[in-house]
């Protein structure tokens, strides 16, 4: 019966002592050897990145190739060309800022008011134009 329980547990005898509240064995070079563990992670994780940044560096040089057979750019720069454009003032664009006034507009508005007051009331009739003169 002994026999046939140690089969069952297989080497777990020696964790039930520690499960039911026995005291865990104490490995005088645990401290030590997981320092080492964490130093191998440590360099591998920096290999791994050492490596994605050489394949990313072969990657983004074919695909200057590419770019300069073709005749084509950057995403970037497209899109800041895109935006430069849009900046520029374009002549009697229909979509230009709302804030931008043409040169000469908004310098002189009174007399420009008035005058136009003046040619609108060239063309009403006589009366009319008394009442507006007062």
């Amino acid at each position: 019966m002994d026999f046939v329980m140690k089969q069952a547990l297989g080497g777990a005898t020696k964790d039930m002592g520690k499960m039911l509240g026995g005291e865990e064995e104490k490995d005088p070079d645990a401290q030590k050897k997981e320092e080492e563990r964490q130093e191998a992670l440590r360099q591998q994780e920096e290999e791994r990145k050492a490596k994605h940044a050489r394949m990313e560096a072969e990657r983004e040089k074919v695909r200057q190739q590419i770019r300069d057979k073709y005749g084509l750019k950057k995403k970037e720069e497209r899109e800041a060309e895109e935006k430069a454009a849009m900046e520029q003032p374009c002549e009697g664009s229909l979509t230009r800022p709302k804030k931008a006034i043409p040169a000469g507009c908004g310098d002189e508005e009174e007399e420009e008011e008035e005058s136009i007051l003046d040619t609108v009331l060239k063309y009403l009739p006589g009366p009319l134009q008394d009442m507006f003169k007062k």
